[in-house]
């Protein structure tokens, strides 16, 4: 079995933000209930005065917010779904597990579209909750273990915030270059689990330079 991040690994930047500048392009009134605020959380998280759940517990809101909800998500990825990556095009097989912190109800429909299965951080959309905790770092080998998965064979991430599930690999794989590129996962040293820290303390994606 293989197992892939999605925003940044196999499809080309981050589906909820990309959703909600595509919501906010055909409901303007979204610039002033949803804009302001997201913002502010994000001002307040780089500045180390949010942990990275309540900066996404504000980008997912965005969903509570819009009108038709479930077909504008299908017309987002009538156009977005020509961003999965084409290596992962090449090689996709139907045991494929895509395990993402991205919000079950956008990665649910791309991921039938290719006919693999999903596991993402599960956020009602009627009451602006999570259900679960965020499908990040930690979470993701969790849930692996929890639900008894085989052997994972390959994983491939952009984030080294996932190496807790790299770890449960028999390989594992770097994605960079706008998820393009795929490269060996790095090596452990003192440098890089800093920089994992540093990415699972912070939530921002670091990337090692090529």
């Amino acid at each position: 079995m293989n197992v892939y991040d999605f925003d940044g690994t196999i499809f080309y930047s981050d589906c909820t933000i990309g959703f909600a500048l595509w919501c906010m392009k055909r409901q303007p009134g979204l610039w002033f209930t949803f804009f302001p605020g997201m913002m502010k959380t994000l001002v307040l998280h780089k500045m180390g005065k949010l942990p990275n759940y309540k900066l996404q517990r504000k980008m997912f809101s965005v969903l509570t917010m819009v009108d038709d909800l479930d077909e504008q998500i299908e017309r987002y990825w009538d156009k977005y779904e020509k961003r999965i990556s084409s290596w992962y095009l090449a090689q996709k097989k139907p045991d494929d597990l895509i395990i993402s912190a991205s919000p079950e109800c956008l990665i649910g429909p791309i991921a039938k579209r290719l006919g693999v299965n999903y596991m993402a951080t599960e956020y009602d959309p009627e009451f602006g909750i999570f259900l679960n905790n965020l499908m990040y770092a930690k979470e993701k080998a969790k849930y692996i273990f929890d639900h008894g998965f085989p052997m994972i064979d390959n994983f491939y991430s952009d984030s080294l915030a996932d190496t807790p599930l790299a770890l449960c690999a028999e390989k594992a794989h770097l994605v960079t270059n706008h998820a393009s590129t795929v490269i060996d996962w790095p090596e452990l040293d003192e440098t890089t689990m800093s920089k994992v820290k540093e990415k699972i303390d912070t939530g921002w994606n670091i990337h090692l330079k090529e």
